[in-house]
Order: structure tokens, then sequence, then C-alpha cells
């Protein structure tokens, strides 16, 4: 039909022609956002990381926790400390390694020449089991990817694990701690040097195997200044 005539017909019938409204920039833009897929771990920058890691769903660790622990420190440290998972002051101050054993640590660190401040540390779990609880297989499976971009973002010489639980999560075995001091393991792609030790809220029930511990931070240092990045 001639389009003049359709629309003197409309008219009569009192009718308002269907025109199609053009998409503007902006609800474009908006609808690109909608759909646009979120980055994988592996694609994310620091700022990213820490911002998905704060509002992380994954398990049921989210539904109890106050806050996500991320980490702290020198994001181009040599040295990358692991533990287990937040405490119950972590949980309350959103930091790893605080209160009494983060005093430990802190000494242990200074005896082989390291401030705070200068090293990494993080947990294989960014929330706080309940009860202090150990952390479930699938938990650890879920958090690890976040750890894993940690690592690739940090590219440590370094990674010492404290603790039954973080080397056991980090090595994949059940080998007991007493079998893993003492030796270079690797983690990861990368197999970035891994060294294992107790950690220091075991160490301030039991001060008497503090030698060993010490033992393990030589062990670790020396091993740390042989790699080259």
């Amino acid at each position: 039909m001639n389009p003049a005539l359709r629309k003197e017909y409309l008219r009569t019938l009192g009718l308002t022609p269907w025109v199609l409204r053009s998409v503007q920039p902006a609800e474009a833009a908006a609808g690109a956002a909608v759909s646009e897929p979120p980055l994988r771990e592996d694609a994310l920058d620091w700022g990213q990381l820490r911002a998905r890691v704060a509002v992380c769903t994954r398990c049921v660790l989210s539904e109890t926790r106050t806050q996500t622990v991320f980490g702290v420190g020198d994001q181009n440290a040599d040295w990358l400390i692991v533990g287990e998972a937040p405490g119950a002051e972590e949980d309350r101050r959103g930091e790893p390694f605080v209160g009494r054993a983060g005093q430990l640590l802190n000494s242990m660190l200074r005896a082989v020449g390291l401030a705070r401040e200068q090293v990494f540390i993080a947990n294989v779990l960014k929330c706080r089991p309940p009860g202090n609880r150990d952390p479930a297989a699938g938990e650890a499976a879920e958090c690890l990817p976040y750890l894993e971009r940690q690592i690739a973002l940090l590219r440590p010489k370094i990674m010492l694990a404290v603790g039954r639980i973080a080397a056991q999560n980090l090595l994949k075995t059940e080998a007991p701690l007493a079998r893993l001091r003492q030796q270079m393991h690797s983690f990861g792609a990368a197999r970035v040097p891994l060294v294992v030790t107790y950690h220091p809220a075991y160490l301030l029930r039991t001060p008497t195997d503090k030698r060993k511990a010490w033992d393990d931070l030589k062990f670790a240092r020396e091993a740390c200044n042989r790699v080259q990045r």
C-alpha cells in the first residue's frame, strides 16, 4: 500500500502510525554492560580480584563470615606466606595473621631479615570457617582460584606454607607435616618453590618446636636466594 494512503487511512480511524524507535547511545551502552560476561579470575588485576573476593558467595562460608580476608603486604614481594584460613580476630579485622600468632609470625620473619611489610600474607581460604574448624575440601577448591591469581600477579620467589592444613591443600596430599618439612616442593604450573613449616599458633602451644621452625625458615631463605625472577 502507498505509504501516504496508509497514513491517511490510519488517521481517519484515529490510529497513530507505529514507528520503530531508535535505540539511544546511552541505552545501547547500558544493554551492552548488562550482557557483558564477567572476567575470569586469570584476567583480573589486583583491584578487580579484591573486589570479587569481597562479594564472593561460592560456598556456605559466605553466610557466616563478617568479611573476607583478602591478604596484605607488598604486591611485589619475593616471599608469599600462606596460611590455612582466617580466625575470629582475622574475620573481625579483615587481615590475616593478627593477634598473638601474627606477632610470632612477624618475629619469625624478622629472624630471616624480613619485615611484615616486605612479604605478602594470604590464606588458602578467604573466609573464616565457623568455630575455626578445618576447611572442607569443597570450600578450599572454590577459593583456590583466588589464591592462584594472587600468585600469578605476585610472581613470588618462594612460598612458605604455614601449618598442616595449608600445606596439604596446596600440595594435594594427606602426608603429615613432619614428612613435608625440609623438602623443596613446588606449586602450580609456574612451579613456584614452596617450603612447609609449622603454624605460629601451633608454635605458641608447642614452643619446643620453634628450633625446627627456624631451620625451615633458613631452608626457605636459602631457596629464595637461589631463585631468579
